[in-house]
């Protein structure tokens, strides 16, 4: 089966998976990442199109479209979620949500982080698996970046399963546990303020499709169900609808 991914809540990035359905792994062909998070509409579309081209595949040969449903920022949420749809109607594939920091729990349990600048770190896959990051042992934190000097965040279990969250807060808010992620990088020294630990290795961490296919994989071959694709903003938005006019004395 072929399974395309997008993932818009932090960096825009799209990946194509092959997978049997009976089986827990599968194998990336093909995926796409930029740092640009101000472009998420104007390049998403054409890069699904070239990896789509690269593996000399048509919509057709997609199975299944999933993508990451935030939290996150309300544009770049949008135009993954937006492009989703899309595709899956025009192709009148299935689609469903997966929580874009699930992809970061992924990585961690890989032990293979994802930066903002790279599809994935080349360092920790070429690392023997006596040097890459070591599992946690307990349970452990995912942030990313909300901006207004809060994260977004989520608590797992050591085994990768969500355990709270998603929730937007700051900081120096969250419980005294490993915290993964970019958000952890920016906000370090809150973050121990509070008792929270940064996990070296992970501080530039940003959920990628790529493994948020694979999370989607692995739960599929579970036999759980994913998430609708409704997004998960977790604030109100800044845009307001204007009020009444003012009568003119």
């Amino acid at each position: 089966m072929i399974l395309l991914a997008i993932d818009t809540s932090a960096i825009a990035s799209a990946a194509i998976l092959r997978w049997h359905s009976d089986e827990r792994e599968a194998s990336v062909l093909a995926e796409f990442a930029t740092e640009d998070t101000k472009s998420h509409a104007e390049v998403l579309a054409p890069a699904i199109r070239a990896l789509l081209a690269e593996q000399d595949l048509t919509g057709a040969a997609v199975d299944r479209i999933v993508v990451g449903v935030g939290p996150g920022p309300f544009t770049g949420l949008r135009s993954g979620i937006a492009t989703a749809r899309a595709l899956a109607f025009a192709w009148g594939t299935p689609l469903a949500g997966l929580m874009s920091l699930d992809a970061i729990a992924w990585d961690v349990l890989a032990g293979t982080p994802a930066q903002a600048d790279s599809v994935r770190s080349t360092s920790a896959l070429g690392a023997p698996d006596g040097q890459r990051p070591a599992p946690p042992s307990s349970d452990f934190l995912v942030a990313t970046d909300a901006r207004r000097r809060e994260v977004y965040w989520a608590r797992y279990t050591a085994a990768g399963a969500l355990a709270d969250g998603p929730h937007v807060a700051y900081p120096d808010a969250l419980p005294a546990l490993p915290v993964y992620g970019a958000g952890a990088g920016i906000y370090g020294e809150k973050l121990a303020e509070a008792g929270a630990a940064v996990v070296p290795g992970f501080e530039r961490a940003q959920p990628t499709a790529a493994s948020l296919g694979h999370a989607a994989v692995e739960r599929l071959a579970r036999g759980e169900a994913l998430l609708d694709t409704a997004p998960r903003y977790l604030r109100e938005s800044d845009a307001q609808v204007p009020g009444p006019r003012k009568k003119a004395l």
